[in-house]
C-alpha cells in the first residue's frame, strides 16, 4: 500500500476544511450542499488536500449551525489517493473549520 494512504490510516490527523477564495461556514456549507468538498490533512509534508465526494447517508450534520458557526460536522466520502481507494472519514468544528480525520483502504 502506498506510504502516504498508510500513514493517514492509523489514527486521528488534524484537518481543515480546504475552501477559496474565503475560509468561512458559509462557503463551507455551499461545498457540502454540492456533496463534494475538499479537507486538507495538515501534518503531511505541504499539506494534503483531498477531494470528497460526500456520502450523505453516512456523514452527518444534525449538530451543526451554519448561521451562527458553530457546532460539528461529521463527514464521510471516497476518493482514490495515490491509485488506492479509500474512505475519508472527518469531523470539522464550524468555529474554527478544523477537526479530525483519518483515511479507511477500501477492500479491493
Amino acid at each position: 500500500m502506498n506510504e502516504l494512504v498508510q500513514r493517514l490510516s492509523k489514527g486521528e490527523h488534524p484537518v481543515e476544511a480546504s475552501l477559496r477564495p474565503e475560509k468561512t461556514a458559509a462557503a463551507f456549507k455551499e461545498s457540502i450542499d454540492r456533496g463534494y468538498v475538499h479537507i486538507k490533512f495538515t501534518n503531511t509534508q505541504g499539506g494534503t488536500d483531498l477531494g470528497i465526494k460526500l456520502d450523505s447517508e453516512a456523514s452527518n450534520f444534525n449538530d451543526a449551525d451554519f448561521e451562527h458557526q458553530k457546532g460539528k460536522v461529521h463527514l464521510v466520502g471516497e476518493l482514490t489517493l495515490n491509485y488506492v481507494q479509500v474512505k475519508c472519514i472527518a469531523d470539522i468544528d464550524l468555529t474554527t473549520l478544523d477537526g479530525k480525520g483519518h483515511l479507511k483502504p477500501l477492500e479491493a
